[in-house]
């Protein structure tokens, strides 16, 4: 059926991409049917003054980026290596991103 190694390639991105839009456009559909029940969440959020969302749940510092400070993930040693998956793909909170 396939002549090329390239075509089986060529295919199988096809299908990825279709796969993709399929998705997506799925994800539109439940956005699009759950926006009452989102703004009623968001009011709830507002109404009970919650804070940031928690991500991780493993480090401090990773739980609340917004809150952390700047040398919480050494608090061990200032040249011991990183403890927790989450400290590598978090990035600092922006007041202490040096600019």
């Amino acid at each position: 059926m396939f002549g090329r190694k390239s075509d089986i390639f060529f295919v199988g991105v096809a299908l990825g991409a279709a796969a993709l839009g399929l998705m997506t456009a799925h994800a539109d559909y439940r956005i699009a049917g759950a926006g009452p029940s989102l703004m009623e969440k968001a009011a709830l959020v507002e109404r009970l003054e919650l804070t940031d969302l928690c991500l991780f749940t493993d480090a401090r510092y990773a739980r609340h980026p917004s809150v952390a400070d700047r040398h919480s993930a050494f608090q061990d040693s200032p040249m011991s290596a990183e403890h927790f998956p989450s400290g590598t793909v978090v990035l600092p909170p922006p007041h202490l991103c040096p600019q």
